[in-house]
């Protein structure tokens, strides 16, 4: 999941900024558009014809055009949300989401990396597969998609966030009538797989990539899964190398060299407690956001014994910047780190190799990257093991893929066992679930990265869900939208 993970950015990275006032009910606001790209829908007679189509959709509050390649039509909404979906009376927030519109009778898909959503259009995987239309939402309490008056426990939830999807499809597919297809990266994975199972029966498939699943929060995979990741013992032990560098003969250098970088940027360490402690945080990370994001091939870019302190700080600012768990850092990817403390679970640190060198063992995750006046975080322990459940006996119109060295993927979602035989010897229905793995694949990992004739099977499988005949011209790659997903940018959180 992505990671800053100090974003799982890069994490949960990215995800979160500025605070819009909830206003009072008004009708749909359709703003004039900037984009000269011709209409492609056999409906849309002129060019303002789809985009009032969308402002009056149920929910929508404003929508914006702004410039797409040829063949599209991209606009930016905003979506009224109740802040509470059991409690209308909570008052209600503007919901951000962007709209690629290729045709309405084109399939849509919908896309979250579970933070802040793209202002730029861009097209996922799925959607490039069906060459479809696409749909991305903001996670709620990530800013400005956050109500005014805020209740943390009772708001932020994950079936908070999938009543926010379920709203928002409800609405959208009185305009886009075609199937349906929900998919999103790391976070944006798990809340795909969250939304399908509190509302199982609102689209016709779902595509979650790079999806942890910390289903009993007591006990972790992940640090036997990075004690072994890769098939370079060496590359492993250069890594740590120069982790215990860092943080043992040559720990002033870099403290001084963070608390320059901090200090230019305004960047403090309440939330922590210390700059060491935010410092040291960071190195821990090194390790398992260098596999995250990077290929066996980089390990040739790892700083040797004979680099200068300088040379080794211009690294980790390409992996895990030694800033990246400071106030600005934590704050920006705060309610990922809250969701985590509360129902989603956090990993354990891969700190068995720093032994010695370390000033804050077992600090990792959960509260402690969060702010004092939102604990303390009863964690709820029921809310992991029902999800996975249903992902193992009832789930269906589901397609897993995960990249094999990267540390998310330790604890995967299992479709769990086969169907059983039906009467008198007969096959058994069939639970279109399955999982997919990229060998040597990172947080970055695709379907197109998978076996030819395992590639071909799983893109059959979403053309089927997207109620597309097989026979049907293969869209061509588009550059200015087929961008590397926005869920890939470094520090800390699950990005």
């Amino acid at each position: 999941m992505s990671r800053t993970r100090s974003a799982l950015a890069a994490a949960l990275a990215a995800a979160l900024a500025a605070t819009l006032t909830v206003g009072a009910a008004t009708p749909p606001a359709t703003s004039a558009p900037t984009s000269t790209s011709a209409p492609t829908s056999a409906g849309a007679a002129t060019s303002a014809d789809i985009a009032d189509r969308i402002a009056a959709l149920p929910g929508v509050t404003s929508v914006t055009e702004a410039t797409a390649p040829a063949g599209y039509r991209f606009f930016r909404l905003t979506f009224r949300q109740p802040a509470d979906h059991r409690n209308p009376r909570a008052g209600t927030f503007e919901q951000r989401l962007t709209l690629l519109h290729k045709d309405t009778s084109r399939p849509m898909v919908m896309y979250t990396s579970g933070y802040n959503v793209s202002l730029n259009p861009s097209r996922s995987e799925p959607t490039q597969i069906v060459d479809g239309n696409q749909l991305s939402m903001e996670y709620r309490y990530f800013e400005p998609s956050i109500p005014a008056r805020t209740d943390w426990p009772k708001q932020l939830t994950i079936w908070q966030a999938a009543a926010d999807q379920h709203a928002i499809i409800r609405s959208f597919q009185r305009l886009y009538r075609e199937n349906w297809i929900t998919t999103g990266g790391s976070k944006g994975g798990m809340t795909a797989t969250y939304h399908r199972r509190f509302f199982p029966d609102d689209v016709d498939g779902t595509v979650p990539y790079v999806a942890p699943n910390d289903v009993d929060n007591d006990k972790d995979a992940y640090n036997t899964f990075l004690a072994n990741v890769g098939t370079d013992p060496q590359c492993r032990a250069a890594l740590t190398a120069v982790q215990r560098r860092i943080l043992g003969p040559d720990r002033a250098w870099f403290l001084e060299r963070t608390r320059q970088d901090a200090e230019a940027t305004g960047d403090g360490w309440e939330i922590l407690g210390s700059l060491d402690r935010g410092m040291e945080t960071a190195v821990v990370d090194l390790y398992f956001t260098f596999w995250q994001y990077s290929p066996q091939s980089a390990c040739a870019d790892v700083p040797g014994p004979d680099a200068t302190n300088e040379q080794v700080w211009d690294w980790t600012q390409g992996v895990v910047p030694l800033t990246g768990y400071l106030d600005q850092g934590l704050r920006g990817t705060l309610a990922y780190y809250y969701q985590a403390a509360y129902q989603l679970g956090w990993y354990e640190a891969y700190e068995k190799p720093l032994a010695g060198v370390l000033r804050y063992p077992g600090g990792w995750g959960g509260a402690n990257f969060v702010p004092r006046e939102l604990r303390p975080i009863r964690f709820d322990k029921r809310a992991m093991a029902d999800i996975d459940r249903w992902v193992r006996t009832r789930s269906t119109q589901m397609l897993y893929v995960y990249g094999g060295n990267d540390p998310w993927g330790a604890e995967q979602f299992s479709c769990g066992k086969p169907a059983k035989p039906g009467h008198h010897g007969k096959p058994g229905k069939r639970r279109e679930c399955s999982v997919h793995v990229v060998a040597g694949g990172t947080h970055g990992a695709r379907i197109a990265q998978l076996p030819e004739a395992e590639r071909a099977a799983a893109t059959a499988q979403i053309r089927e869900w997207a109620g597309l005949d097989d026979s049907t011209v293969r869209p061509a790659r588009n550059a200015a939208l087929d961008r590397r997903p926005d869920y890939l940018r470094p520090p800390g959180a699950l990005r």
